[in-house]
């Protein structure tokens, strides 16, 4: 992940959190002691802060400043085959797939698919993450609103808090990560009383 990437995550993180407790962007700008200009260029990923002003906002969100660097709900990533990056490593070539940041449960399954309908899987806890490596065959899988059609050696990371597709178009093969939250998100109807940063 690059600088950009970074501030595109934190901002992204920021905005989603206050609007999930139905805070303005003046209201969390005058908690955390920053300029309202200052907390909108943070959001939109335009801004550069520092430290203490991400420390300032994630007190005034109620959160530990983990909550604003880590990936939540992140968009869709496709890494094709022939577009693969190896590197040279001291027991061969290393191929990196994806990083994320941040805690919860780390589940690794290798999966046999079948052939099967293109229904779509109802959604898992919020924040969750699939991650699906084609080690053989070919997949469709995404969210089920942006499925992309995937073959052998393509690599996908994709949201799972929303319905998504994971099915073979014929026998298919897959290693699967899949990676939830240590801490549940926030939704709108929470609020700050009762909930640990």
């Amino acid at each position: 992940m690059d600088g950009m990437e970074d501030l595109t995550t934190v901002g992204r993180n920021a905005r989603r959190i206050r609007q999930e407790r139905r805070l303005s962007l003046g209201q969390v700008a005058k908690d955390a002691g920053v300029a309202k200009q200052t907390l909108a260029n943070v959001e939109n990923g335009t801004g550069n802060p520092t430290v203490q002003t991400l420390l300032a906002i994630a007190r005034a969100l109620g959160v530990g400043v983990n909550w604003l660097v880590a990936e939540w709900g992140s968009p869709v990533l496709v890494q094709r085959h022939a577009n693969a990056r190896w590197d040279q490593a001291p027991a061969g070539r290393h191929r990196s797939l994806d990083q994320i940041y941040g805690s919860g449960q780390v589940t690794t399954a290798v999966l046999e698919l079948a052939r099967s309908h293109r229904k779509p899987d109802p959604p898992l806890p919020p924040g969750t993450l699939l991650h699906a490596y084609v080690i053989s065959g070919s997949v469709v899988a995404g969210p089920a609103n942006d499925p992309r059609a995937l073959d052998a050696g393509d690599f996908i990371r994709f949201p799972a808090d929303v319905p998504y597709l994971l099915h073979a178009e014929s026998h298919a093969v897959v290693h699967l990560v899949t990676t939830i939250p240590q801490v549940q998100q926030y939704y709108a109807e929470a609020t700050v009383e009762g909930l640990e940063a």
